[in-house]
């Protein structure tokens, strides 16, 4: 009796587990159609300090550091090891939009801003503008209607229209605004 029971449950133990793969492979398949057809919303990130063209043009050598900070805000990354240098990152993180950080480096002598250098920073009208531009792989959803969705639509029975109500015309009466009992 036992090898009978044996022998019935390593063929039936061998169908489940073919079967339980089988599964996977198909549920793998369906999960990644879903996410070929639909993105998740990914917020847009701004990290770090934008610094614009017009700001890096009102640099000047010789600027102490409290108006280098009134200009710039306070940098991103401030060394003890470095005190005597600034640094400003700033990432925009958008879908679909693959931006490289933008970095600029002060160094000062003392008090005094001595040099900068850095990646060519993007004008505030370049930055706006960028910012409100769709990435170019977006697809914007068929607003209208067909012809032939339209048709099909027709073939329903409409809910009947309601008579618009007279402008100005205030009800007969109001109901009551506190419970009757009082």
């Amino acid at each position: 009796m036992a090898s009978l029971r044996n022998s019935l449950l390593r063929p039936s133990l061998v169908l489940v587990t073919c079967a339980a793969l089988a599964a996977c492979g198909t549920v793998d398949g369906v999960s990644q159609r879903i996410a070929g057809a639909v993105t998740p919303y990914k917020v847009e990130v701004v990290q770090g300090n934008f610094v614009s063209k017009e700001q890096v043009e009102l640099l000047k050598p010789g600027l102490g550091r409290q108006q280098v900070r009134e200009l710039l805000g306070t940098p991103l990354v401030s060394s003890l090891f470095h005190e005597d240098r600034w640094d400003y990152v700033f990432t925009l993180r958008r879908q679909g939009v693959d931006e490289p950080p933008r970095r600029l480096t002060l160094y000062f002598k003392g008090d005094a801003l001595d040099r900068f250098e850095g990646d060519p920073m993007p004008s505030e009208a370049e930055f706006v503008a960028s910012i409100g531009a769709k990435p170019k792989e977006a697809r914007t959803p068929v607003l209208e209607a067909s012809p032939e969705q339209l048709q099909r639509a027709a073939g329903k029975p409409a809910a009947p229209a309601q008579p618009p109500a007279a402008a100005g015309a205030a009800p007969a009466v109001y109901p009551p605004l506190e419970p009757a009992g009082r």
